[in-house]
């Protein structure tokens, strides 16, 4: 039973975090990270190797394919650049958990059949993560149970970005309006496609109006867990400050429901050695 947590990013300056390997500290606290810097272009495979090496196997990236691919192709003739980004993360091996394929909110309801041919072409050796921003998607059934079943055929998920309580009353702060300027705002989805759901949950500054939130999210994840599913979720708030702490408090919350749910790892002590 293992239930996989993490953040949109792998340090911030309000995380206790040393000035080399951040990303080894980082997944001393939480299991998975969302691949975002992928987004702007494809990384040297130095850097990806580096950060296997500070990585366990069991550690989930979720590994967004670049805008090229995704926004300025909008998934047409994109075999090129596809091959050189999986080549490009091909050592992180089994950490590489899924290709996430974030499109841009102008991609349509008629744009299914190019997403179709994308995933029925694309490599089987990947798990596929489909983020869609249209809100015909989430508001109209019948382009909900289409886009469900293009994703169904190929084996890939839907990973949806839960914003309901960051709209749920007005910005307060710079941050959460900042957050109200970019986020999606789309109806929340309850359903998993697949053994492995990944769903992305942004709260508010507030961090109890955050965990008050995502009350729902803890029964639903709970649901799956005992379904036999391997969830991965990811944990916002408008500046991340408290990303990663909500991050353990959000597994902590579930195993003690669950008290058979693998751990996470303990955290990296930053205090200075001692000869004591």
């Amino acid at each position: 039973m293992r239930l996989h947590v993490g953040c949109a990013q792998w340090t911030h300056p309000a995380w206790p975090q040393p000035s080399r390997d951040k990303l080894a500290s980082y997944a001393s606290w939480v299991n998975a990270v969302e691949g975002n810097t992928t987004f702007y272009g494809i990384p040297a495979r130095s850097s990806v190797e580096n950060w296997a090496a500070q990585t366990p196997p069991d550690f989930r990236f979720v590994m967004k394919l670049p805008q090229t691919i995704t926004h300025e192709r909008r998934l047409n003739t994109i075999a090129t650049e596809f091959f050189a980004f999986a080549a490009a993360v091909e050592p992180l091996g089994p950490r590489n958990h899924a290709m996430w394929v974030q499109l841009p909110a102008s991609f349509a309801p008629s744009d299914l059949g190019t997403l179709a041919a994308f995933l029925r072409g694309a490599p089987r050796e990947h798990r596929y993560a489909v983020e869609v921003r249209h809100r015909a998607f989430f508001d109209d059934p019948r382009v909900t149970a289409q886009l469900e079943q293009v994703l169904a055929d190929a084996g890939a998920e839907w990973v949806p970005f839960d914003t309901g309580t960051l709209f749920g009353r007005p910005a307060s702060s710079l941050a959460e309006r900042d957050a109200w300027m970019k986020k999606p705002r789309v109806a929340r989805r309850a359903t998993a496609l697949t053994a492995f759901p990944i769903v992305r949950y942004i709260g508010r500054d507030s961090v109890d109006e955050t965990v008050e939130g995502w009350a729902y999210l803890v029964e639903l994840v709970h649901t799956w867990l005992t379904e036999g599913r391997s969830p991965t979720i990811f944990l916002h708030t408008p500046d991340n400050a408290e990303a990663l702490n909500l991050a353990r408090l959000f597994h902590t919350t579930l195993r003690t429901r669950l008290p058979l749910l693998e751990p996470l790892p303990e955290p990296v002590s930053l205090e200075p050695p001692t000869l004591f």
